[in-house]
């Protein structure tokens, strides 16, 4: 399945899927380790049985890139571009849109939650142009600048991190006439809101859609796996602010519970749709597919 819809009031929503990507040695830690970094060894095995995996047949981890789709009536928005040509089971995106009779040039907006390689890799083309030529981009000024100005505070000087600070300029800085950067939560267009989630980055953000009564939390990677909501504390090897990144968390859940609403991730299993459910001092996964 490329493609999931569903409706948040009066607004037509769509999960597309850019593919997909495979977590495992040597290039990342195994998965354990990456998604649950300081999770103690025992709590862990017995949690990840609960969900019915195998901690010791767990080599790697296949992780959905899900995007999402809105058209308000007004605006047709989409959040992250996807991984782009990361690796041959992703840069799907644009070829499931068109299967859908969507065309680049229909989105007047594009939100970037944060800079990764997997939410930006599809911001150009391999010719270097933006690939939604007619939208204006909007990202959070804290992620524009940590990955665009040297000088940053934050910056660090690893190979890793210059990586992905190479691959984020290639797919940021074409877009500069197209950008607009913000630095508050605020309404982005009616009925999109952002939300300041930073922790898995430094200007990391959520949404907030909503129509009518019913509203949808898009929390990209604020929650990277369903255990997450059960284990708030257990972070991951890629979350820049660890602690930060659960205060993003526990706030976002809260959020969502508290008005039962829908919550879209965007590495959770495709579409990545579904509720937050009160369990017992955490949540759990309630998948709506």
């Amino acid at each position: 399945m490329a493609s999931y819809k569903i409706k948040i009031g009066a607004f037509k929503c769509a999960a597309i899927s850019d593919g997909f990507f495979k977590y495992k040695p040597p290039m990342f830690p195994n998965p354990g380790k990456l998604l649950f970094a300081n999770a103690p060894k025992e709590p862990l095995e017995l949690t990840l049985r609960e969900h019915h995996i195998v901690p010791e047949k767990w080599t790697e981890w296949v992780s959905p890139y899900t995007c999402m789709t809105v058209d308000t009536g007004e605006h047709r928005v989409l959040v992250d571009t996807g991984a782009g040509d990361l690796d041959i089971n992703t840069g799907k995106l644009l070829q499931n849109l068109k299967e859908e009779g969507v065309a680049p040039e229909d989105f007047d907006t594009v939100i970037l939650t944060h800079a990764h390689p997997d939410h930006v890799g599809g911001n150009v083309l391999t010719d270097g142009n933006p690939a939604f030529p007619n939208a204006r981009f909007v990202i959070w000024r804290d992620e524009w600048n940590f990955w665009t100005s040297k000088s940053s505070p934050e910056s660090k000087d690893d190979e890793h991190h210059n990586m992905l600070r190479g691959i984020a300029l290639k797919n940021l800085l074409p877009i500069r006439s197209q950008l607009d950067l913000i630095d508050r939560e605020k309404e982005i267009v009616p009925g999109i809101s952002a939300i300041s989630a930073a922790g898995h980055t430094p200007g990391h953000m959520a949404l907030v859609v909503a129509s009518g009564d019913e509203k949808l939390f898009i929390v990209a990677d604020a929650v990277l796996h369903p255990i997450h909501l059960e284990r708030l504390d257990w972070i991951s090897t890629v979350d820049f602010y660890p602690g930060q990144a659960v205060f993003s968390r526990r706030r976002l859940l809260n959020m969502a519970s508290e008005e039962n609403a829908l919550m879209s991730a965007f590495h959770f299993p495709f579409p990545g749709i579904g509720k937050v459910v009160e369990n017992k001092e955490t949540w759990r996964w309630q998948p709506l597919a």
